[in-house]
């Protein structure tokens, strides 16, 4: 008795590794097609045929959460601060901070859901399905596990497919699988534990048929097709926080902590110690608290990553996210995809070997523009000639030039290389084609009769070596034909397959002029021409730009669905490995547990055959080991580790949308030489984002310790609340913005990752803050009791005390704009015009600050006379080479946390 359908019922597992005869048995389904009423009863249980949409938080939830953050708390509290004292407008500013910073996030985020969406729309929108015993075209939603689809070539793939017919079929899977040759298909079943580039049998959804035709058994739709999976992984793999925002985090806390506790102390000091009236007492403990949150801060992280983004942009890495701007800059390893990203994903004839010489041809790509330079000096050509004959006529491809001069590929990769190599040696289509035998997985090789000029016919054979060199006779010597030497020719192709290269072999066969046609059986008594070796190509820039990344201290492990042999010559060639080098498949990969992947995944530098499962595992071993990882890719398949790697990067042009829309950086020209360009420029903004905020907190520093050094000693305040807050605003908007266009420092990248996790800034930076807040602390308040000692009244003793703060300031500034060496040198005048741009505004708006009369009422300030500004501009020299002396003293003794960083310019 049949069993009743259920869900169950219409799930195979591992299709590919069972007979075509028992996959329709388990669906209880038939080669002829279902009846419509048995699809409508299956659609019912397995439903439609479409990913599910992601499960998404209401927009309002969504946005609220972008100010569930340190920093905007320390906004909000400063904005409660404002309302508190009745500064409205002050308040007002503060929260449109805290209110674009949350449009920002808001805007930005979305990243898996989007991943998902650009998943969907891989799939296929309608197929041709057998139903009622009939051909009909429905729309692929409607797809049930038991129908039967027929494969076309330019269909995309409706359905995960077991397949039970095929006819020369071939697949681009390279969105899947990463591998650049189309996958060749057949209806045999493989191994149980074959991997997707090897499941000849099936035909996955979303996939592109390139030749042949086929059709096949629907077995998965939906959720559980093999896209589908990817798109479960993308949803489950959660995006990490930066090692920035993860730090910033940590800053924020302790420094509220920090603040919350000196307020407390203050108001006890100034309560029980000097009994300062309540009301007196809240208004300085409000100033103080004014004075010490560094309420800038979040906007000059948020600029300094958006300059950085102009800059990376210029240099075409697009950047979807503002903190990964800087996670660039403290990556430790680079997970590289091989097909597309390393290498041009254009396959080039990089070698021929022929019966009398062996050539090695030059260019690379499909731009016609290259020699074939013998290794030895041939006596005859005519060898050479004959191959590059075989390579252009026994062809369907066309290599074509666009209108702005790029040559393109129309048709198979494999074929366009040999296209392009007869084109490099002159070779020319003449003569017309008779007849042909096109390529087919079952004989590995195409066949063509070729008529010449003068009335001539031949049989023009390419294909697998072994399966030519089993139909010939004869090789092509330099007097004639002669005997075949199998032994010589097989161990060249050893020879080229040792050096990653895959190798196609050419032959022909004279036939009678009055020849109508071939057959396979004719394909016999061949003449041996030779063979080419070929390869997709490093892109020389990438070379370059691996050796620039093991110079700063970073891995790059190459990660690719390819073959070992072929991943491990690449490797090689680009200078990743060496000889010795170890290479992990993804079969090995899978018998190993998490545990035992940790412990070898730093010393793997190339794993091939590889899942999306396996590419995720990578990258969690990886961070398991506190490395900060970077990945790469262009597929779909690419998607879920993106997501999950702490960046992820995307190729622009050969991406597909969903990798995009997972990656945090999209490389407009896919070239991986960009990523280090990125990776110099995410160092330069770490380090530009450190000496902003190594220089924004003196200025609260010595702001707080004025009035606390007034509260606790029971004196008159130096600075009122609005005079602290003016401080902050002209520091903030000039001086502060200025150092995030420092260029970088020298030898950026020829020094190590920094170390992840600690505080943003060291406890070396950290006593360079304190001891620079003491030095402009100091001198304010000194300026301002020397005036009062002096009989100044207290209104223009507070005006030079501004003076002091916002010119010590500007010192310091000079200061922190090289952190690793000296200041004392001509470079600090020189090398960021931003600097001088920000003095002058400085100084325009202290002038309005103390001339103004508006500004004076506003502020309580008054005007100085002229030789009032000489203490302070000169107590700032003092400053300057006092935070000098200081800085040569932390290199002198240097912490192992700072050693790098202090070192990182020499």
């Amino acid at each position: 008795m049949t069993q009743p359908l259920t869900e169950a019922r219409l799930t195979v597992p591992r299709p590919w590794a069972l007979p075509a005869r028992e996959v329709l048995e388990h669906l209880e389904a038939d080669a002829g097609g279902l009846a419509t009423a048995d699809a409508q009863e299956r659609r019912l249980i397995a439903g439609p045929n479409r990913l599910p949409d992601p499960v998404r938080k209401p927009a309002v939830v969504r946005f609220l959460a972008h100010f569930n953050d340190t920093l905007i708390y320390i906004l909000l509290g400063a904005a409660v601060i404002k309302a508190l004292m009745g500064d409205w407008l002050d308040f007002w500013v503060i929260m449109a901070v805290a209110v674009i910073n949350a449009v920002i996030g808001f805007v930005q985020e979305g990243r898996a859901e989007k991943a998902l969406a650009g998943i969907r729309g891989m799939l296929s929108s309608e197929a041709a399905v057998r139903r009622d015993g009939g051909w009909s075209t429905v729309a692929a939603e409607d797809l049930v596990p038991g129908d039967v689809v027929r494969l076309m070539p330019g269909d995309k793939v409706p359905a995960d497919v077991r397949l039970l017919h095929a006819v020369n079929l071939r697949i681009d899977e390279s969105a899947l699988t990463g591998e650049s040759v189309p996958s060749s298909k057949s209806v045999d079943e493989v191994a149980t534990d074959a991997g997707i580039g090897d499941r000849r049998s099936m035909a996955y959804s979303g996939t592109i048929v390139i030749a042949g035709q086929g059709r096949g058994l629907v077995t998965a739709i939906g959720p559980d097709t093999e896209i589908g999976r990817i798109q479960g992984l993308a949803d489950e793999a959660e995006a990490l926080a930066t090692p920035l925002t993860r730090q910033l985090d940590g800053f924020g806390r302790v420094l509220t902590v920090v603040i919350l506790a000196m307020a407390a102390v203050m108001l006890m000091i100034g309560r029980f110690l000097h009994q300062m009236p309540f009301d007196e007492l809240i208004s300085a403990t409000i100033g103080f608290a004014v004075a010490a949150i560094p309420e800038g801060l979040p906007a000059l992280v948020t600029i300094t990553l958006a300059i950085g983004v102009q800059q990376m942009a210029r240099h075409n890495a697009i950047t979807r996210k503002l903190p990964a701007v800087e996670a660039l800059g403290s990556v430790t390893t680079v997970c590289s995809d091989k097909t597309g990203t390393l290498t041009r994903n254009e396959m080039t004839v990089r070698r021929i070997v022929t019966p009398l010489a062996e050539y090695d041809v030059t260019g690379i790509g499909y731009e016609p523009v290259g020699d074939i330079v013998p290794v030895t000096e041939p006596t005859d050509t005519r060898d050479l000639a004959a191959v590059l004959a075989i390579a252009t006529l026994c062809n369907d491809a066309h290599i074509v030039q666009d209108d702005g001069g790029a040559w393109t590929l129309v048709g198979e990769p494999t074929e366009g290389a040999l296209k392009t190599v007869a084109m490099k040696g002159g070779a020319r289509v003449v003569g017309r084609r008779v007849g042909v035998i096109p390529f087919d997985s079952a004989n590995k090789f195409m066949a063509t009769l070729h008529e010449g000029t003068d009335g001539s016919r031949a049989i023009l054979v390419k294909g697998a070596p072994d399966r030519l060199l089993e139909r010939s006779l004869t090789q092509r010597g330099a007097n004639g034909a002669e005997p075949l030497d199998v032994v010589r020719w097989t161990a060249a192709v050893d020879a080229l397959s040792a050096d990653g290269l895959r190798v196609l072999a050419a032959a022909r066969k004279p036939v009678r002029a009055d020849t109508a046609g071939i057959e396979v059986d004719d394909l016999a008594d061949l003449e041996f021409l030779g063979l080419w070796g070929i390869v997709d190509p490093p892109r020389p820039e990438a070379v370059d730009a691996i050796a620039d990344c093991h110079a700063a201290g970073i891995r790059v492990k190459m990660i690719t669905g390819d073959h070992a042999g072929t991943a491990v010559a690449i490797a090689r060639e680009m200078g990743l490995v060496g000889e010795d080098a170890e290479v992990l498949t993804g079969v090995e990969l899978e018998a190993l547990s998490q545990e035992q992947l940790k412990e070898v995944v730093r010393d793997v530098d190339v794993y091939a055959r590889t899942s999306p499962e396996h590419k995720i595992r990578i990258v969690r071993a990886l961070q398991s080991h506190g490395e900060v990882v970077a990945m790469t890719g262009d597929g779909v398949n690419d998607a879920p580790a993106l997501t999950r790697a702490d960046v992820g990067i995307a190729m622009g042009i050969k991406g597909t949308e969903a990798t995009k829309e997972a990656a945090e950086f999209v490389l407009a020209d896919d070239n991986f030489a960009t990523i280090r360009s990125a990776i110099a420029e995410g160092r330069r903004i770490y380090d530009n984002l450190r000496k902003s905020i190594v220089f924004l907190l003196p200025t609260n520093g010595a702001q707080s310790l004025v009035i606390l050094v007034a509260v606790v000693f029971g004196l008159t305040l130096p600075l009122t609340s609005v005079q602290v807050l003016w401080v902050n605003m002209v520091t903030a908007l000039t001086l502060s913005l200025a150092l995030a266009y420092e260029p970088a420092e020298r030898g950026i990248m020829r020094r190590p990752p920094r170390a992840s996790g600690g505080p943003i800034i060291d406890g070396r930076e950290l006593a360079f803050v304190l001891v620079t807040s003491l030095l402009i602390g100091g001198a304010t308040l000194a300026v301002f009791y020397r005036a009062v000692a002096a009989g100044v009244d207290v209104p223009t003793a507070r005006t030079e005390a501004v003076l002091m703060l916002a010119l010590g300031q500007f010192a310091f500034l000079l200061n922190c704009r090289f952190l690793s060496r000296s200041s004392i040198t001509l470079d600090v005048l020189r090398g960021n015009p931003a600097v001088w741009w920000s003095a002058l505004a400085l100084l325009v708006l202290q002038i309005l600050f103390t001339y103004v009369p508006f500004m004076n009422t506003l502020f309580e300030s008054r005007p100085l006379p002229a030789v009032e500004w000489v203490t302070p501009v000169v107590l700032s020299v003092v400053i300057f080479f006092a935070a000098e002396a200081l800085k040569i003293s932390l290199r002198r003794r240097p912490t192992p946390q700072t050693h790098r960083a202090l070192q990182g310019a020499s």
